[in-house]
C-alpha cells in the first residue's frame, strides 16, 4: 500500500490489525480481574520459594527496596511495549521486535521465550516429581509425599506420577485455546500462594509467642557473610519473579479495552510485591540465617513432630498444585512463539484445531520426556533462564525504544531505556561471574 501525503494510510494498517486481532481472540470476554490473575500467575512461579533467601542476603529494608525498584522498572518496560504495540501493526512480542530489528530481532525473542518458558515447564515437572515422589541428593534419599503415605510402590514412581499429572491436570488446561479461559485456574494458583503465606504467618506468630523467632537483619551483613557482589546474585531471582513480558500481548488481545492493560499490570505488580515481601519476611523470621535457597528444605527439616509433618505436607502439596496451575499459562506463550516461528504464513493457531492440538501435545510430550530423562537439567536452564529473562524484561524493550521506528519516543524514554539496559547488563554479568566464582 502506498503512503498518501495526508498520512491516511498510516491508519489503515492499525484498523486492519484491529480486525485481525478480533478474529484471533474472544475480544470483550476478558475482564481486568482475569488479566490480573493471569499476569500474577505468570510472575509467581517456582522462584517464589527462593525469595526468603534473597531477603536474607539483602536484609529486610534493601530487600523490599530492590523488589520495589524492579517492579517499577518492569512497569516502565511494559509501558514501552504497550506503547509501541499501539502504534505499530504487530500483536506479538516477536512481531514488535521484527518491526524494529527485522527477522533477527523476531528470532532473538522467540529463542529467548523458548529457552525461558521450556526451561520453566521442565523445572515445574521436576519439582512436582520431587514433591510427590522424592529425590536423591548427596547420597541421601528424600521421600516424596506419596511415598511417605503409601510406601515405595511402582505406581508412585516419578515417571508414572508425573505422567498422571500431565494427562489429567495439565493436558485439559493447555488445550484451552484462549488465555482468558485460564483465569479461574490462575486465580486458584494465586490463592495457593496466599495459603503458603497464611501458613508462614501462623507459624511466625506461634514462634513469636513462644519466643523462638530468629534474629533478622535490616541491612546486609558485610562484616561476616555477605560481599557486595553477593547482592547482585539476588537480582536475577527477583527479575525472574517479576518477568511476565512474554504474556503481555496474549492477555492484552483478549481485553475488551486494550488500554486497561496498564491498569491490570500495575495491580498485578502491587499484588506480587505484597506476596513476595510477605513470603520473604515471614520465611526469614521463621528460619533466620539457616534459611536455604529453597525454603521447602527448611520446612522438611522441621517436620519431626506430627504437626510439623502435616504443615510440611500441606506446604509441599499446595506448592506442587500451584506449579501445575502455572504450567498452562507459561505454556501458552511458548506454544504461540513456536507456532509463529514455524508456521508464520498459516492461519491463527487457535482457529486451526488440528495444528493447535498436535503442537500442544508435542510440546507437552517433549517437556515430560526431558523432565524424566534428564532430571538435573534444571541447573542448566536456571543459568540460561536468568539471562534470557533479563533480555525479555529489560534489554529488548529498551532496544525497541532506542530504535524508535515509529518516532514516538521522548528524550526521557530514551534516557530511561539506556539506564535500564546498562543496569540489566551489569547486574547480570556480575551475578553470573559471582555464581561461577562460587561454584569454582
Amino acid at each position: 500500500m502506498k503512503e498518501t501525503e495526508t498520512g491516511s494510510s498510516d491508519l489503515t494498517p492499525l484498523l486492519a490489525d484491529a480486525d485481525s486481532l478480533e478474529n484471533q481472540s474472544p475480544r470483550g470476554l476478558a475482564s481486568v480481574s482475569g488479566a490480573v490473575f493471569n499476569i500474577c500467575t505468570t510472575m509467581v512461579g517456582a522462584g517464589i520459594m527462593s525469595i526468603p533467601a534473597t531477603v536474607k542476603v539483602l536484609g529486610i529494608i534493601p530487600g523490599f527496596a530492590v523488589m520495589f525498584m524492579i517492579a517499577v522498572l518492569v512497569d516502565i518496560t511494559v509501558e514501552f511495549l504497550l506503547r509501541y504495540t499501539q502504534s505499530g501493526k504487530s500483536t506479538t512480542y516477536a512481531g514488535l521486535m521484527a518491526e524494529s530489528f527485522g527477522s533477527l530481532g523476531s528470532l532473538a525473542v522467540q529463542i529467548c521465550v523458548m529457552v525461558t518458558n521450556l526451561g520453566c515447564l521442565i523445572i515445574y515437572l521436576i519439582i512436582i516429581g520431587d514433591v510427590l515422589c522424592g529425590n536423591e541428593s548427596g547420597g541421601t534419599l528424600h521421600l516424596g509425599v506419596l511415598q511417605e503415605w503409601f510406601g515405595i510402590q511402582w505406581w508412585n514412581s516419578r515417571a508414572y506420577v508425573i505422567l498422571f499429572v500431565v494427562l489429567f491436570v495439565m493436558l485439559p488446561l493447555v488445550l484451552l485455546p484462549h488465555m482468558n479461559s485460564l483465569r479461574h485456574s490462575s486465580a486458584i494458583s494465586i490463592l495457593l500462594a496466599v495459603v503458603f503465606i497464611a501458613i508462614s504467618l501462623a507459624m511466625a506468630i506461634y514462634a513469636f509467642w513462644k519466643g523462638k523467632t530468629q534474629n533478622m537483619r535490616l541491612l546486609p551483613d558485610f562484616a561476616n557473610q555477605v560481599s557486595i557482589f553477593d547482592l547482585f546474585t539476588t537480582v536475577p531471582v527477583l527479575v525472574t519473579g517479576f518477568g511476565f513480558h512474554v504474556n503481555i500481548h496474549p492477555i492484552r488481545s483478549e481485553l475488551s479495552r486494550p488500554s486497561d492493560m496498564s491498569y491490570a499490570v500495575r495491580i498485578s505488580l502491587a499484588i506480587c510485591i505484597a506476596i513476595y515481601f510477605s513470603i520473604g519476611f515471614f520465611g526469614y523470621m521463621l528460619f533466620g540465617e539457616s534459611i536455604m535457597s529453597d525454603i521447602l528444605v527448611n520446612f522438611d527439616q522441621n517436620s519431626d513432630s506430627a504437626i510439623g509433618q502435616l504443615v510440611n505436607n500441606t506446604v509441599r502439596l499446595s506448592y506442587a498444585m500451584h506449579l501445575a496451575l502455572v504450567f498452562p499459562v507459561i505454556n501458552f506463550s511458548l506454544r504461540t512463539n513456536i507456532d509463529e516461528l514455524l508456521f508464520a504464513k498459516k492461519p491463527v493457531l487457535a482457529k486451526d484445531k488440528s495444528r493447535f492440538t498436535i503442537l500442544t501435545c508435542l510440546l507437552l510430550a517433549l517437556t515430560y520426556t526431558i523432565a524424566i530423562v534428564i532430571p538435573n537439567i534444571w541447573y542448566f536452564f536456571q543459568f540460561l533462564g536468568s539471562t534470557t529473562v533479563v533480555c525479555l524484561s529489560f534489554i529488548f524493550p529498551g532496544a525497541i525504544v532506542l530504535r524508535d521506528v515509529h518516532g514516538i519516543s521522548r528524550r526521557k524514554d530514551k534516557v530511561m531505556a539506556i539506564l535500564v539496559i546498562i543496569m540489566a547488563i551489569l547486574t547480570s554479568m556480575i551475578a553470573i561471574a559471582t555464581n561461577l566464582w562460587t561454584v569454582g
